[in-house]
C-alpha cells in the first residue's frame, strides 16, 4: 500500500500560509529524527537559528537554503557562526522553536506577523505568474483575457486561487494541494509540470517559482503580480526575520547587520532566483 506523507502546509498562522506556500517540507521526520533532534537540545552559540531541516529554497541541513546562506552572513558579521535547532514548518512551529528558546532566530517572517517581534525586512517578493517563454505569452495580470483560455496551475485556496474564481476562472484551472506528497505535489511539481508541457501557465509563491525554474531545461518567464483586485488579499508581502516579543536589543543588532550587509543580502536571493520587487526592502 502507498503511504503518503502528507504534511499540512500552514507552519505559522494563515499570514505564513499566505507568504511562505512552499513551506511544503520536502519530508516529514521519522521517528528517530524526531527523538534525536529532541536529545540534542537548544541550539548553542551567538547565533541561534531555528529552522526547517529540509525546505529549499530556504533552508535545509546541508546549508544549502537562501536563509541558511543569509543567515551566516549576518553571524560571521558578529565573529559567529549560526547554529540550528531543526524543526519542520508547521502549525504551532514558533511556539515550538523561538517560544520554548531553543533558538533565538527565525529567519523568513512576514512583516506584520504578531507572534514574533519582526525586524525590519530584507526583501520583498510577491506571488507571480509563469510560463515558458517560448509560449510567446505576455501576461502581466490576472486580467489578461488569455487566462481564461490556457490551462493554469496554482495552488488552491491561495490568493491567486481566490482571484481567480472570483474572475470566473475555473474550468482551466488545475488545483494544487498545500500538502506534501512526495511522489505527487513535492514543492517544484507545478514548475515541473510548467516545463513538461502539462500546464500553460502556473501562478505561484515567487521564491518557490523563481528557484525551480531555475533547474527547469528551457527558459521560465517569471512575472511578479502586483495584486489580485481591490478585494484581494495581498499579493506582496515584506519578509523579515522573527524575535522573541522581548529581545528588543537583539532585533536591533538584526537590523544593523541588515542594513550594512544590504547588498551582499540581495545578490544570495538574485543567485536563488527569488524575484525581488524594490521600493520598501528596508521600511518598518
Amino acid at each position: 500500500m502507498k503511504t503518503k506523507n502528507k504534511k499540512k502546509l500552514n507552519p505559522v498562522g494563515i499570514l505564513m500560509v499566505v507568504i511562505l506556500l512552499p513551506l511544503l517540507a520536502p519530508k516529514a521526520w521519522t521517528v528517530e529524527e524526531w527523538i534525536n533532534q529532541n536529545l540534542q537540545g537548544p541550539a548553542k552559540g551567538g547565533f541561534r537559528v531555528c529552522a526547517d531541516p529540509d525546505n529549499l529554497p530556504y533552508s535545509n541541513q546541508k546549508l544549502e537554503g537562501f536563509e541558511n546562506k543569509i543567515a551566516e552572513l549576518m553571524a560571521k558579521e558578529l565573529g559567529e557562526s549560526p547554529t540550528y535547532y531543526w524543526w519542520p514548518q508547521r502549525r504551532g512551529f514558533i511556539r515550538t522553536t523561538l517560544g520554548t528558546k531553543m533558538c533565538d532566530i527565525v529567519m523568513g517572517i512576514p512583516k506584520g506577523y504578531d507572534p514574533v517581534l519582526w525586524t525590519k525586512p530584507y526583501y520583498r517578493t510577491s506571488y507571480v505568474i509563469a510560463y515558458p517563454k517560448n509560449k510567446g505569452f505576455q501576461i502581466k495580470s490576472l486580467d489578461d483575457p488569455i487566462l481564461k483560455e490556457v490551462k493554469i496551475g496554482v495552488y488552491v485556496n491561495t490568493p491567486p486561487h481566490i482571484a481567480l474564481s472570483e474572475r470566473g476562472i475555473t474550468k482551466n484551472v488545475v488545483g494544487y494541494e498545500v500538502f506534501y506528497d512526495p511522489q505527487e505535489n513535492y514543492p517544484g511539481k507545478i514548475i515541473d509540470d510548467l516545463a513538461a508541457g502539462k500546464l500553460d501557465v502556473a501562478i505561484v509563491w515567487g521564491a518557490i517559482a523563481g528557484y525551480f525554474a531555475k533547474k527547469q531545461p528551457i527558459p521560465i518567464e517569471i512575472v511578479p503580480l502586483l495584486d489580485g483586485g481591490p478585494d484581494s488579499q495581498p499579493f506582496v508581502y515584506d519578509i523579515s526575520i522573527g524575535v522573541r516579543k522581548s529581545d528588543k536589543e537583539l532585533k536591533a543588532k538584526l537590523e544593523e547587520i541588515l542594513d550594512k550587509k544590504k547588498t551582499e543580502i540581495r545578490k544570495i536571493l538574485e543567485d536563488y532566483g527569488v524575484p525581488l520587487i524594490d521600493g520598501k526592502e528596508n521600511t518598518q
